[in-house]
């Protein structure tokens, strides 16, 4: 009896065969997909839209820290020392003083007051708390914490006057600000980062009033906003590792 003849295997075909095999198990050849880089590489992704998967709150970098102590520390030096940018900013709070109604400049300072800025960040912490984001919701409020304890020995040290009443001093850096910065920051990171503009908007029109009034020099709120950036990395930072994605990003590897 003649046996059936088994089957040859197939036979690579020039030119053919790596283009279609590669990256087999065992081959030793890269697969395409491999070989190649993807269009849209991982690390180069763009973070999407707030509080969606793959989102990440700006942080400021260590280059922005950087200028921002830089700014404070040239700002407090020509205070101590009269220098010419004092000069410059006491000519600007005496333009800027009075262009609007007072009422609209006092409600405005307001927002910056202790009693209106922190009742918005204890109910944000308490949110974050509900909500198992207890990290985040920490980190804020060693960040509002941080403000009174750097605020206020600056304000001893300078002992700036104010624009409107030269006999007090303690005008330098402005509390107001620094307090509405990092509250309503702070705040926004912890509900929806979506809040984010409205949270400078916010600070800003704090700023705002307070030299329109003339409860504070532009020199006095620039070394706030200054002070306050590099407190805000805490808090950003938090936001960043627990917030919304975070958590999907847990709950799917569990």
């Amino acid at each position: 009896m003649r046996e059936t003849p088994r089957a040859e295997p197939p036979q690579p075909r020039p030119h053919r065969a790596f283009a279609h095999t590669a990256g087999a198990l065992g081959s030793g050849t890269p697969h395409r997909s491999d070989a190649r880089s993807p269009h849209t590489p991982r690390g180069a992704r763009q973070p999407g839209q707030v509080d969606r998967p793959g989102t990440t709150p700006p942080v400021p970098g260590r280059s922005a820290v950087f200028w921002a102590l830089v700014v404070l520390a040239a700002a407090t030096w020509q205070v101590l020392v009269r220098g010419p940018l004092l000069r410059l900013d006491e000519r600007l709070s005496g333009v800027l003083v009075d262009t609007v109604p007072r009422g609209l400049s006092e409600a405005a300072s307001d927002l910056g007051n202790p009693v209106v800025a922190l009742p918005v960040l204890v109910c944000a912490m308490a949110y974050a708390v509900w909500r198992g984001r207890r990290a985040a919701a920490l980190y804020a409020g060693l960040a509002m914490a941080a403000v009174p304890l750097l605020v206020v020995p600056l304000k001893d040290w300078t002992a700036r006057p104010g624009p409107l009443e030269p006999w007090a001093h303690g005008y330098f850096p402005s509390g107001h600000t620094a307090t509405a910065m990092v509250a309503y920051t702070s705040a926004a990171l912890l509900v929806s980062r979506r809040l984010l503009p409205l949270a400078i908007l916010l600070t800003s029109v704090t700023a705002a009033g307070l030299v329109l009034r003339g409860y504070h020099w532009p020199l006095d709120v620039l070394a706030s906003v200054a002070l306050c950036l590099p407190l805000l990395r805490w808090p950003v930072l938090a936001a960043r590792h627990t917030g919304p994605a975070a958590g999907r990003r847990m709950a799917g590897a569990g």
